[in-house]
């Protein structure tokens, strides 16, 4: 027991070094490329965290096991909203960019339904898989795009900055060891090595509480439904929460977004792809895709409403994965009162969480102040 929950803190401990380095390096990058930090999010730190599920999908699928793979990116997928971005708004409020509410956040719906879709036949075989690869590759395409229109745009406002000015600045960058503007390859350093602890600290963690729920007698189940399936999305959390903390809240949201698009896209099309096969048990129409479906559509309303998530928004979030949580607990131990929680989530809860959201999204949509903030 006092190993495991050594193991635990040491694992806390690689997460919290982890995610710092990789912010750091993230944001260094993102400086010495004159690209924004939500496009380092949504793409080298996003995809760099999401390395666990690819890790955790593709060898389940392999050996099998389809549903651990659709699984885990599901519950990921949920636990990125509402978990990552709710932690790291009541932390700090986020602000949302013009971009996400207009490009990244759509396309993150569209991902979402994709497998939803292609599943209907009651599998993803390797053909789908080959159709989910193409769209994240369309995706990082246009994200491409736009960091090459972000980099000329930074060099045209930069390049009258010559002479003592601009290397006053430079000495000063490099004076403060806390600077965003390392040299690159320290960048990449801390990136790699953040990426690294991450990865580390996360395995760490998951396999010391594992141990520790299965000397107390708690459920194997019931592990596996919380313990693993948020094991696989503590690094975002990490990095997320570390970025809010450091005030780089585009970087957070970003991290959490792109995730999602990666996961949906590239996790689940990599498993199908390899394995050729993974089901899609009928049951994932009842609950989990639907849930899914409900948090990517969420996103669209409290983004828009003043570019913010607010920390009340954030605890919303928050309150949302506890009802979801605690309906699959009580469905894994059958629970006398899981039909009854069930039926209250799924038939009133989400539906007039849509609805308000759908409201709020016309308004915001149509308000000047919801569209104001400027892509970079």
């Amino acid at each position: 027991m006092i190993l495991d929950l050594l193991r635990i803190f040491a694992g806390l401990a690689f997460l919290v070094a982890g995610a710092h380095g990789l912010v750091r390096g993230g944001v260094g990058l993102a400086r010495r490329m004159g690209i924004s930090s939500l496009l380092i999010g949504l793409t080298v730190v996003a995809f760099g965290t999401s390395t666990p599920e690819v890790a955790v999908s593709v060898q389940s699928a392999l050996e099998g096991q389809g549903g651990v793979a659709l699984g885990n990116v599901i519950g990921s997928n949920v636990f990125n909203i509402l978990v990552i971005l709710g932690l790291s708004a009541v932390i700090t409020p986020l602000v949302v960019r013009s971009q996400l509410v207009r490009f990244d956040v759509p396309l993150m719906v569209v991902a979402s339904a994709l497998p939803l879709l292609l599943g209907l036949d009651g599998r993803l075989g390797r053909q789908d898989g080959l159709v989910l690869l193409s769209g994240l590759f369309f995706y990082l395409a246009l994200l491409g795009l736009l960091a090459r229109r972000q980099h000329a745009r930074a060099r045209t406002e930069t390049q009258p900055q010559f002479g003592a000015d601009a290397r006053s600045d430079a000495a000063s960058a490099q004076a403060d060891p806390d600077s965003p503007q390392d040299p690159l390859l320290l960048s990449v350093a801390f990136a790699l090595a953040g990426l690294f602890l991450l990865s580390f600290g996360a395995a760490q963690l998951v396999e010391g509480a594992v141990a520790v729920a299965g000397q107390l007698g708690v459920n194997d189940l019931v592990v596996g439904l919380t313990i693993v399936a948020a094991g696989t999305s503590l690094p975002e959390l990490a990095t997320s929460v570390a970025a809010s903390v450091r005030g780089e809240r585009d970087l957070a949201v970003g991290n959490a977004v792109g995730s999602n698009v990666f996961n949906a896209l590239g996790v689940l099309g990599a498993g199908a792809a390899v394995s050729g096969n993974i089901p899609v048990p009928p049951g994932m129409y009842a609950l989990d895709f639907p849930v899914m479906m409900a948090v990517a559509l969420i996103c669209l309303p409290v983004f828009l409403t003043g570019s913010t998530i607010s920390r009340a928004e954030g605890g919303v979030f928050l309150l949302y994965y506890g009802a979801y949580m605690l309906y699959l607990v009580l469905h894994a131990t059958d629970h006398a009162l899981h039909d009854e929680f069930g039926m209250l989530v799924l038939g009133v809860v989400v539906p007039s969480s849509l609805a308000v959201g759908g409201v709020l999204a016309v308004r915001g949509w149509l308000s000047p102040a919801g569209n104001s903030r400027d892509v970079r």
